[in-house]
């Protein structure tokens, strides 16, 4: 079973266990004493709560289907958005929060890769509309990644541990060596 497997079984990943994860992200934060203000960190503890039941991000490729998929897509993005309402304008978590969202815009907007030279799927000429694509699922798993970017990252900063299924997108311990 990989690490990322035994993470989701625990149940919780400790904020504090983030920081070799984030090798090659830049952070501003790294060798400077930093306190989150209270209010600020509830903000993003809210965020990331409401991330780890937002099954877009983790549930296995083969249960995907692409209608759930953009409106759970959608949903984050105003949940990202309604989060930047929220937060100061000098929040630290805001560049994080902005990325998230712009991915929902990459994601939703830009054409999924083109794969011109791979064969129609078990013979058919084309994909069903609910059962996705390769170039969709590329496009999902660079959603995803981000997300587990900035998610470690912001977990990170303002020490909040990430519970549940959430912990398996985060960057792998092994990429950070």
């Amino acid at each position: 079973m990989s690490k990322s497997g035994d993470i989701t079984k625990k149940g919780k990943i400790a904020a504090k266990s983030l920081a070799h994860r984030l090798t090659g992200f830049s952070l501003p934060f790294f060798g400077v004493q930093w306190t989150p203000p209270a209010d600020e960190r509830e903000i993003i503890r809210g965020l990331l709560t409401a991330l780890e039941d937002r099954r877009v991000l983790f549930v296995p490729y083969h249960l995907e289907v692409v209608s759930q998929v953009t409106a759970s897509v959608l949903q984050m993005r105003e949940l990202l958005t309604q989060t930047l309402q929220a937060l100061p304008e000098t929040a630290r978590a805001a560049g994080s929060v902005r990325a998230m969202r712009a991915a929902c815009r990459k994601f939703l907007e830009e054409p999924h890769p083109d794969f011109r030279n791979l064969p129609p799927l078990y013979g058919r000429g084309r994909f069903g509309d609910e059962e996705g694509s390769p170039p969709f699922f590329v496009a999902l798993g660079e959603l995803r990644a981000t997300f587990g970017t900035h998610v470690a990252a912001l977990a990170y900063q303002y020490g909040i541990d990430i519970e549940g299924e959430l912990a398996s997108i985060l960057p792998s311990a092994d990429d950070a060596s």
